[in-house]
Order: structure tokens, then sequence, then C-alpha cells
């Protein structure tokens, strides 16, 4: 597998305009001799409004296909995966400085570790930026520590899964993205952390983008009758790879 990294982005139309500043915290990583990255962008949908968007740029790669929600984007992108490690970047966000290298060395350092996480700012429509409190200890998190956390505090998790790194060949066993409308990245979060130990970096990894036209901002992601149904079925999902005892890696 080569030695890159390979940056996962599903993109809309509305969410187009903000592609030139996540592309401008890319170039602004650096990786170890002998590392690089390459960038995936996955349009949901097949529209004029995004390519004019795309930078060009060599490291880039930019497909469409048939509208099916980010999780179906992002893993359709997976086609071109051809890394060994997969980080995800949402086309409204932004990655900090160091970033991916800080992911790669907790990875590189301890192939116990199957996915990393960092701490993460709100980005507010002012430029302002926000935190949050509960984030766990710098370090490794053990298996079920998420679920555990998630399941106690009303479906919110200690890490945010918008700042994922995680091995390709882990993502791949799990089947990508979970086939909801939403909440896709938690349920694989939770995956996670059923089957391998993570790791969480106290320094900021990731702006989070608040804006209007974000997917959670709408009235549709707060349904009540539909978001028990996400949870129920990402708790069922998590706590039965739990019960089948298997591990990333495997055990001896």
């Amino acid at each position: 597998m080569r030695r890159r990294i390979i940056i996962v982005t599903a993109v809309h139309a509305p969410s187009a305009r903000f592609l030139p500043d996540a592309y401008k915290s890319l170039c602004g990583q650096e990786l170890p001799e002998g590392w690089e990255w390459h960038w995936v962008i996955q349009e949901d949908g097949k529209s004029d409004e995004v390519a004019p968007c795309v930078p060009d740029d060599a490291r880039v790669t930019f497909r469409q296909g048939r509208p099916g929600g980010p999780g179906v984007a992002r893993t359709i992108a997976l086609a071109h995966a051809d890394g060994a490690y997969v980080k995800v970047l949402d086309a409204d966000d932004q990655l900090t400085p160091g970033a991916l290298a800080r992911d790669l060395a907790a990875l590189e350092g301890d192939p116990s570790i199957g996915w990393a996480t960092s701490r993460v700012l709100d980005l507010l429509p002012d430029g302002s930026t926000v935190g949050f409190p509960g984030d766990p200890e710098a370090g490794p998190i053990e298996r079920g520590a998420v679920l555990d956390y998630w399941k106690a505090n009303g479906f919110r998790a200690q890490v945010h899964p918008a700042t994922l790194f995680v091995r390709r060949d882990l993502l791949l066993a799990l089947g990508g993205w979970m086939a909801l409308p939403a909440s896709e990245d938690t349920g694989l979060l939770l995956a996670l952390n059923s089957t391998s130990r993570g790791w969480f970096s106290p320094e900021v990894g990731l702006l989070y983008r608040k804006w209007p036209g974000q997917a959670t901002s709408q009235a549709s992601h707060t349904d009540t009758a539909e978001r028990d149904a996400r949870m129920a079925v990402i708790e069922a999902r998590a706590r039965t790879l739990a019960s089948y005892q298997w591990r990333c890696p495997a055990a001896d």
C-alpha cells in the first residue's frame, strides 16, 4: 500500500463554494518525508456548480455520481483510495496546521490503534471560533469507550467523527459509512470503537464551519421519529460488532 493519505470529501452544490478554503488548509499540511496526500472529492449528484470550485491540482481527483447523501458519496470515493490511510474532510471544514502529521504519527507508532480523532473548534460566520467541553484525555481511546459515553450523554460522542483518520483496510472491512440519511459518520465512529482502539489528539485538528446551509442545521435532522430510528440502528450495530468479539488487529 502506498505511503499516501487519501482525503475524502463529499460535496453538494451549496457547499462547493467552501472547497477553496478546504484546499488551502490541505496545502498547509506538512508530512514526514516519503508521505503524500491525495484529495478525492465526490459530488453527491451531478450538477454544473461544483466542478468550477475544484482546484486544478494533480493531487486532486473529482468525481460525480447519483445522489445518495454524504455517506454514499464518501463510500463510493473509496474506489479511488489507494493509500494506507483515509482522512475525512467535509467540504465546508478546514484542517489546522499539523493535523495530518499528528494523526499519521499516532497510527504509524502503534499498530493497535485503528483510528484517530482530534479536538474541534466551531467556525462561526463572523470568523470567530468556539470550543466546547467534554474532550477525552489525550492518547488512546479504549474499545467501547465512545459508545458508553454516547449512550450516557444524549447520543453525543466525546470525539467528533468529522475529524476521523482511519486505516483504509479497517474502514473497508466495516463497509464504509452507514446507509443512513444522517449520522452516518457517527455510526461509523461507533463501529470503529467497537472493533479497535482509537486515539485522541488534544490539539485542535479541525475548524467545523457553522452555516445555515449545512445538513445538521436543517429541521429534518432533528425530526424525533427519524432521529430515534437512526440512534437505535447505530447502537444495535455497534453492540452486535462488540458481541462478536471481532478485533482489529486480530487477536493472536
